[in-house]
């Protein structure tokens, strides 16, 4: 297959200069590490150069792709099926039905992609092989090949008895790769700088807390910001919470997200803050890398990175390949700014008297069906149009998952356009339609 033919369905006309070397690295008989920042196109890096080492004779597993969250998981599988390869892929996470991920092994697939509990659970099982795979990507491999992931990673690999190549893919190097990784006569594609953390396109800020109250001088903070997409992020899952409770007593819309939460809900904050419902997104550091998520215009450390890498990959979530961004270090008496920080951020004095964000634009229509009830985009922003008599631009993004479908209604059409379409159906089907929580 061309890769030219692809890039269209990825809005592009033509690869990073990182996207080049990967398409030329990889395919060669030698093992690849790959350190590129987050937001520079990792993903599609390295599974467009596998359509040149893939087998449409073979039947089983060619390429085991372990990342550290079921995030990073499903995005690579979306990213992979808008390639329109002909080749299966599936996906194994911890919070999916075990039981439909064992049904789609009847046939197995050509790319599995999984974290490391679910591949392990099974490869004990036999559900799936993986006796002749011969490529191994791990993403994000400095996570995935922490302590925590160390058995489970170890027994996957052991299974690859035919592997001929590893891609090892992150924002972050690692001092020390594991020997059971097995690397070999391995290429090294860094495409970060040795010394330097911050791009020319970042801006660094610090904002002194005066007083005891760091909750309040967040709140001043986001109010001086007013951006259209902001990232708060924290250590701790409590912290989140709190922060949350004080946005919604001040009824400020956002969203928040930890690994404490259920995966449909993890999913439908994603969603609305990549169709602009939601514009302040509230996190532990899960959400640092491996998120399908937007420009992120600025990033608050509301409470300190715990090292350096975590710091290069939370600042990764904004200034993004060409576009600005900016990073607040929000610092109350006790803190202050990291020794790794080479850089003096400027000082951002916070003022007297609060003032709220602006409410988004846009709310998020919750539909009750999706893929497997046979229902797709074009059912949906047809019913919208026509019977919901909104204008094009009063529909914006549509995201269509396994059993539901979220869609972007401008927020002062909405309740509207609910009325209209109350007694509608979708495909001879009266389908639940709300205004999602």
């Amino acid at each position: 297959m061309n890769y030219t033919s692809i890039l269209p369905n990825f809005n592009i006309s033509e690869l990073n200069e990182m996207q080049k070397s990967t398409m030329e690295a990889i395919p060669k008989p030698n093992d690849v590490i790959l350190i590129s920042p987050t937001g520079s196109g990792k993903t599609l890096g390295f599974l467009l150069p596998l359509l040149q080492l893939l087998n449409s004779n073979q039947i089983g597993v060619q390429v085991l792709i372990i990342v550290p969250t079921r995030e990073l998981a499903i995005q690579i599988e979306q990213v992979f099926k808008q390639m329109k390869a002909a080749y299966k892929i599936n996906c194994c996470y911890g919070g999916h039905s075990v039981r439909i991920e064992e049904n789609n092994f009847q046939h197995p697939p050509t790319v599995l992609v999984g974290t490391p509990g679910r591949i392990a659970h099974h490869l004990h099982r036999k559900n799936v092989l993986v006796d002749d795979t011969n490529i191994l990507i791990l993403d994000e491999f400095d996570k995935s090949l922490e302590l925590g992931f160390k058995d489970e990673m170890e027994y996957i690999i052991q299974q690859c008895t035919s592997l001929k190549k590893r891609v090892l893919t992150s924002a972050t190097a690692l001092k020390e790769i594991p020997d059971f990784v097995g690397l070999i006569n391995s290429v090294e594609l860094n495409y970060t700088s040795e010394h330097r953390q911050l791009k020319p396109s970042l801006t660094i800020k610090s904002v002194r807390v005066e007083g005891d109250d760091k909750l309040e001088a967040l709140m001043l903070l986001l109010g001086v910001i007013d951006a259209k997409s902001v990232i708060v992020f924290c250590n701790h899952r409590e912290v989140v919470n709190r922060i949350s409770e004080q946005l919604t007593f001040y009824k400020v819309e956002h969203g928040f997200y930890h690994g404490g939460l259920e995966q449909i809900d993890r999913e439908k904050t994603l969603i609305k803050l990549r169709n602009g419902s939601v514009n302040i997104l509230v996190t532990t550091d899960l959400a640092a890398r491996g998120l399908d998520i937007p420009e992120i215009e600025a990033v608050i450390h509301y409470q300190l990175p715990a090292n350096e890498n975590v710091m290069i990959h939370r600042n990764g979530r904004t200034a993004r390949m060409n576009a600005d961004g900016t990073v607040y270090f929000l610092l109350d008496q006790n803190d202050y700014l990291p020794k790794y920080l080479d850089i003096k951020p400027i000082e951002e004095v916070l003022p007297k008297q609060r003032l709220l964000p602006k409410q988004s634009e846009w709310k998020t229509l919750y539909i009750a069906a999706g893929k497997k009830d046979k229902i797709n985009k074009i059912d949906i922003v047809g019913m919208l149009l026509q019977k919901g008599a909104l204008q094009k631009g009063e529909l914006g993004r549509i995201e269509v998952l396994d059993h539901s479908a979220y869609a972007a209604i401008k927020s002062n059409k909405i309740a509207e356009m609910l009325q209209l379409i109350k007694e509608e159906k979708i495909k001879n089907r009266k389908i639940k339609m709300e205004i999602s929580s």
